[in-house]
This record gives C-alpha cells, structure tokens and sequence, in this order.
C-alpha cells in the first residue's frame, strides 16, 4: 500500500477515510449478495467460484486469473477466508439501468451474430452470461460494501469496453458503469441529490465504453491514463485522458498519475471511487506496450498480482 498511499499524500487534501460512515451505521438495506462478512473488520474482498467459464482451448483470453487473485492472496496470508464476500448474479433489471433491453435478451438468450461473438472475442455460451453477470453483481458489491466501510475489492471486473447496445474487447457487460449508475440512483437524497462518482481507469486501454455511457452525466468523472497507440483505435472522450507513449517506464508513470488524481479528488470531490485496476501496463504483457514493473504498478497489494478491482469511500 506504499503507494498507495504516496499518491494520495500529495497536495491539501488529508482526509481519505477507510471508515464507514454516518449513513452506514444507519442503513440497514440488504447487500446485493449470497455471502456477507460482518464478523471481521478487514478488508473486505469479493469474489465468486462462478467468475470463470470455459473457453475453447488455446483460447488467448487468461480465464484462470480470477480464481488465482484469490488464491495469492489467502496463500501470501494478505487475506483471510473470513474476509471474502460472495455476489449475487445481477438481475437483468439492474443490467438494464446501463444497457438495452435489445442488447440484454440477445445477449441473455444467445441471439448474437458471429461478428458481434469477434467483436467481442468471446464465442457466446450460457456459461459466459453467468460468469459476465456474477462478476457485474461482484463490482456492485464492492461499491456497496465500500459506502459501508470505506474501502472494498473484487476479484473481477474493469469491462470498461462494453457499450450499452453491444460487447466490445473482451466485455460484454460494463460493471463500472452499473455498480456507478446504481450508486448513484440509490442515494440518500435521489433524486434531487446523486452520489458523486470518479472512475480511475489505469487499464493500458482506454475505457471508451464507460466514457460513452456517462459522457453527459455530472455526477460520474471518468478519468483514463491510457497507451495512446494501443486498442481501441477509436477513442471515447471520457471527462479526462492522459494518453501516454509506447515504452513508457515507472517513474514517468507514477508521476504522470500522481499529477492528476489528487487534484481530481480535492475539485470533484467525489461520494466513491471505482478503480480499474488492469495490471496490462507491466512490461511482461505481450498487448500492452509500456514498461511498468512489479514497483511501478500503482497500488498493488502483491506482487505479480493478475488483477484487483478496487472501490473506496472519501468522506469528510
């Protein structure tokens, strides 16, 4: 958590809160799960054995990373067992908050044509419908737990392709954009007042998806630090991107975000953070063209870590 924690030491901004807040120790709605853990007190981790679905062999898309975070994680005793809660599948209503009715009955039923199956990388299956909606559910979750207490992950998630009328890059669903768009049409005082939401996307790729969804929403801040020259060629405006060039390495990096993300957190001052945590800037992927290292990572728990979505309350 050096990092972590060094990012957001910068600037006059001091209080970033781990904590539950006011509202919390009030509100007694249900969580969108099948698993809480109101025994411990520690970082609270989302994950679901249904996080993975088979692939066609040889298929270069690394399904078994999901069940790996988790399995680092307890092994390295960063977590324990007692601190892992479980989603529910989210319902084709709360999917709908974001995406078309059109788009979620094919999708649903399996109605997709073989260009939409190439656009998105993945052949359909009913096996990849319920991995996509467990993992949506898993990031509404997050959100949810972390309004409670301050600061909450899943094991999953960051589909920031997916628009709401087709899948694109490996996402069908958009998770960020639900368990945003949730959060903010369940706010203590909606519809008058809505929850302010930023979305950090360090992703190599650009989150064009979300960017498209919330283009025209003032409460959601999408803010993407991106390689210019990788995927998609077609860029989303999203409400601030910082394209970087092929190559870059650790210090750059590192400065480039911390230049940006404090100021952000002290103008928009946002209700709750989604951050996309894609590990696919480190110099050992094939796709993604910068030269990131182990330290250089922001905010990784653990070393080589295949990927962490993390969400966090800031109160003051």
């Amino acid at each position: 958590m050096t990092c972590f924690k060094r990012l957001f030491s910068k600037g006059p901004r001091s209080k970033v809160a781990w904590l539950m807040t006011g509202e919390a120790l009030t509100s007694c709605r249900c969580f969108h799960a099948e698993l809480v853990r109101h025994e411990s007190s520690a970082l609270p981790v989302v994950h679901h054995s249904k996080y993975v679905c088979d692939l066609p062999p040889n298929h270069r898309f690394p399904m078994g990373k999901f069940p790996r975070v988790l399995q680092c994680l307890l092994r390295d005793q960063v977590i324990t067992e007692k601190q892992v809660w479980v989603p529910e599948i989210a319902s084709k209503d709360l999917l709908s908050c974001v995406h078309t009715e059109d788009y979620l009955d094919n999708f649903i039923n399996g109605k997709i044509s073989e260009q939409e199956q190439r656009r998105t990388g993945f052949p359909w299956s009913e096996g990849i419908v319920r991995r996509c909606r467990y993992e949506t559910g898993g990031t509404v979750l997050a959100a949810e737990v972390a309004l409670q207490r301050g600061l909450a992950c899943s094991t999953a998630g960051g589909t920031h392709h997916a628009f709401p009328s087709y899948g694109s890059g490996f996402c069908l669903l958009n998770d960020l954009a639900v368990a945003a768009k949730y959060t903010m049409d369940n706010s203590p005082n909606s519809p008058s007042t809505k929850r302010k939401v930023l979305i950090v996307d360090l992703d190599v790729h650009q989150g064009d998806g979300t960017a498209f969804i919330f283009k025209e929403e003032p409460s959601v801040f999408t803010f993407s630090v991106h390689c210019g020259k990788n995927f998609p060629l077609r860029k989303q405006q999203s409400d601030l991107d910082i394209s970087v060039e092929d190559g870059l390495e650790d210090k750059d990096y590192l400065s480039t975000v911390e230049a940006h993300l404090p100021w952000l957190l002290e103008t928009f001052r946002p209700d709750l953070v989604l951050y996309d945590a894609g590990v696919d800037p480190h110099w050992e992927d094939e796709l993604g063209r910068l030269r990131l290292t182990d330290q250089g990572e922001p905010f990784c728990f653990t070393p080589r870590c295949f990927y962490l979505q993390i969400t966090y309350r800031l109160f003051e």
